[in-house]
């Protein structure tokens, strides 16, 4: 295989990150968007994992890892191992559950502090189902996205899983629109290991 060929196929595989605190849903946001159901009892992420989730624009085809975060404190020096090399950054938060929006701020630091001001990036307010339980508005989550550059979306794994895999789309567009006359920063690529389509791969 030609080093010409060698890059377009590694450009075509993109890493997308989902950061936020444990419990607002990242697992089942990933597991539904790779097509899986959603597990109502889903346990607390130890560890880093990601699926992989093949999308076609025009005649190209683009893997796209999908990883899933650990949001635990304790563990959070782990997940700044894996946000290294990402290329789109999803931040979630639980509408249900005010610290877990106040704890954006945290994770911005986190990935301003290893990536830079990543410009492929979106706000998640998860959990829509439960909007009677609602502890941060709409509008709350709309104004954050906009002072950080992001698409903003309320989401819901459980009731509407076609809202996540709609944004992930949207997002690759956006990373391919702002990079298509090569504008990116080089950086050193992680080296992932081949999958098949939607199987679940753990990083540790």
């Amino acid at each position: 295989m030609s080093e010409e060929k060698e890059n377009e196929n590694a450009n075509n595989i993109i890493k997308l990150i989902m950061v936020g605190d444990s419990g607002t849903g990242k697992t089942n946001l990933i597991s539904v968007a790779a097509g899986l159901e959603f597990n109502t009892s889903s346990l607390t992420t130890t560890s880093c994992s990601y699926v992989q989730k093949l999308i076609k624009k025009g005649d190209k085809e683009y893997r796209v890892n999908l990883w899933d975060t650990i949001g635990q404190e304790k563990y959070r020096s782990l997940t700044k191992i894996f946000v290294k090399d990402s290329k789109i950054v999803i931040f979630v938060y639980d509408i249900t559950k005010r610290e877990t929006f106040d704890s954006l701020i945290y994770w911005k630091k986190l990935i301003d502090d290893i990536l830079g001001n990543i410009s492929s990036k979106a706000v998640i307010g998860n959990k829509f189902d439960l909007y009677l339980e609602e502890q941060v508005s709409e509008e709350e989550g709309k104004k954050f996205a906009e002072s950080i550059g992001a698409i903003f979306q309320l989401t819901s794994a459980k009731n509407d899983p076609n809202s996540i895999g709609d944004l992930i789309d949207k997002m690759l567009d956006d990373y391919i629109e702002k990079n298509k006359n090569g504008k990116e920063k080089k950086r050193n690529s992680t080296k992932l290991k081949k999958t098949n389509y939607n199987k679940k791969q753990k990083c540790c």
